[in-house]
């Protein structure tokens, strides 16, 4: 059984940040093409954070020492929920609407920004994604290059 627009995460499906361990910042995932059985291994993060100005008003409101701020940070929850990678390809079958053709499983879990991106880098270097044509990933940290094996 599959649920659109949820995630696999260990034996159950996720559609809620709320379904997710504590103290998740983001996840590492594998999103599979059915039809072919290529794979993208990629990491999301649940949150985002933005910058919105201040209003006139509420700049006149603010009251303290010192410099007043221009704006505020406002953390707001990503796509996560409908995302798929960020490859061409599969963005790609999205937009045709090919949802359905696609798997997608969370691998591991992170509590912060930093351990999101160690942790893409080691199970892309864990899973010779550069090396195999069994993935769709063309690149790890925009500095290693699938092309750069294609020689080999």
């Amino acid at each position: 059984m599959v649920i659109e627009n949820a995630w696999r995460y260990k034996e159950d499906f996720i559609t809620s940040i709320n379904e997710l361990p504590p103290n998740t910042y983001g996840f590492i995932y594998i999103t599979t093409y059915l039809p072919t059985g290529k794979k993208y291994l990629g990491k999301k993060a649940l949150f985002h954070k933005t910058k919105r100005k201040f209003t006139k008003k509420e700049l006149l409101e603010q009251t303290g020492r010192g410099r007043k701020s221009l704006t505020q940070i406002i953390y707001k929850e990503s796509d996560w929920v409908k995302y798929y990678g960020s490859e061409e390809f599969i963005k790609q079958k999205i937009k045709e609407g090919k949802q359905g053709e696609f798997t997608r499983e969370i691998i591991h879990t992170t509590p912060s920004k930093k351990l999101l991106t160690y942790y893409e880098c080691k199970y892309q270097f864990l899973y010779n994604v550069l090396e195999s044509d069994e993935w769709l990933n063309t690149n790890v940290l925009g500095k290693f290059y699938k092309k750069d094996f294609d020689s080999l």
